[in-house]
């Protein structure tokens, strides 16, 4: 059953309350509705960019093509070439910034993020050590490795954080640490590397979502609705570890377990999205910290921060393509990297305001 609840909720919002015989939940209407505008957003820009290419094609072509009608070379250029692009970048999106939203919950911190903490160095290790060690590029192998990288990397930097506990902040330093050495590990590997197999990682490390295809892109789309079910699932114990380990315990929650299952959701979304694109830096960083301002929300949400990465993954995208009709074409990745180490230095400066200005 679906009713509108009358009261404020805890954000000062009216909100839609899902009742069933198995569960309830309330939805904020103001982080509902900022998370269909965005999904809005981010497919309207992942459709304007179809239209951009070696062969430009009018935004009414594309919806009609979409729908199955229209020219056959449109049809063979929208639907085989250029859908699969604009969809990634909506569900890559999605998951990264699922990931982001998931680890500085976690953390509860705004730097608390898999490609901060240091998991997508362990994908991506896991993939160069795949690609150029073992000579195996097929997509289930590297999807496999990739997510099994990230999720040991997370493991070694949980047990390297362990004090009687996991503190954010510890978890992040430690985290880093161990990033810049895998690093320095894959910078060796791929020196040692041939020529031609080198390029090849350089390029996937470049992290481009213009070579997904149907074939990569439906297992990917599988994989993914498995890790918001299970992220779904997961959301209460979240809401529980974000009042903090001691106030879960005094509620009877089991705080060690919830922790480790919301580690390999966080890392299997980045995971994924690596593997079918390489590392795609900080849409999982900025996501849930942008989605919080736009819903004034106290924490993280997951869905405005997933609806958040969607729309930025779209719009960087676009941007590239924008970029290559008039320069070269330019990889997704370091259109991100480009405007989350803008966003990351404003962040840096933000905490260290706010720190010195608490001292002060």
């Amino acid at each position: 059953m679906l009713m509108k609840d009358s009261k404020n909720t805890d954000f000062g919002y009216s909100s839609l309350t899902v009742r069933n015989k198995l569960f309830s939940f309330r939805i904020p209407m103001r982080i509902l509705a900022v998370s269909l505008i965005l999904v809005i957003l981010g497919t309207f820009a992942a459709t304007v960019a179809i239209t951009l290419g070696d062969f430009p094609i009018s935004l009414g072509q594309v919806v009609q093509a979409i729908v199955g009608v229209g020219e056959e070379f449109h049809l063979l250029i929208v639907r085989e070439w250029r859908l699969p692009v604009a969809s990634a970048a909506v569900v890559f999106g999605a998951l990264l910034g699922l990931g982001g939203a998931i680890f500085q919950s976690l953390t509860r911190n705004p730097l608390g993020s898999p490609d901060i903490i240091g998991f997508d160095a362990g994908s991506y290790t896991a993939v160069v050590l795949l690609i150029l060690v073992f000579g195996n590029m097929q997509y289930w192998s590297i999807a496999g490795v990739s997510i099994l990288g990230g999720i040991i990397t997370a493991f070694v930097v949980y047990l390297l954080s362990w004090r009687k506990g996991v503190q954010g902040f510890r978890l992040i330093v430690v985290g880093i640490g161990v990033s810049a050495m895998l690093t320095s590990l894959n910078s060796y590997i791929i020196t040692r590397a041939d020529v031609d197999d080198a390029m090849v990682v350089g390029i996937w490390a470049a992290g481009s979502i213009t070579r997904v295809t149907w074939a990569s892109l439906i297992p990917s789309v599988a994989i993914a609705v498995i890790i918001f079910i299970l992220a779904v699932l997961l959301a209460r114990s979240l809401q529980h570890m974000e009042m903090g380990d001691d106030t879960a315990l005094t509620h009877g929650f089991r705080v060690g377990p919830a922790r480790l299952a919301l580690i390999v959701v966080g890392v299997s979304t980045t995971a994924l999205v690596t593997a079918a694109a390489g590392p795609i830096g900080f849409v999982a960083l900025a996501a849930p910290q942008l989605a919080r301002r736009l819903t004034s929300s106290p924490g993280v949400s997951l869905w405005p921060s997933a609806a958040m990465g969607a729309a930025l993954l779209s719009i960087a995208h676009l941007l590239s393509l924008v970029i290559a009709a008039f320069y070269r074409p330019i990889p997704v990745g370091l259109i991100t990297v480009s405007i989350g180490g803008c966003y990351m230095i404003w962040l840096l400066v933000r905490e260290a305001r706010r720190h010195y200005g608490r001292i002060g």
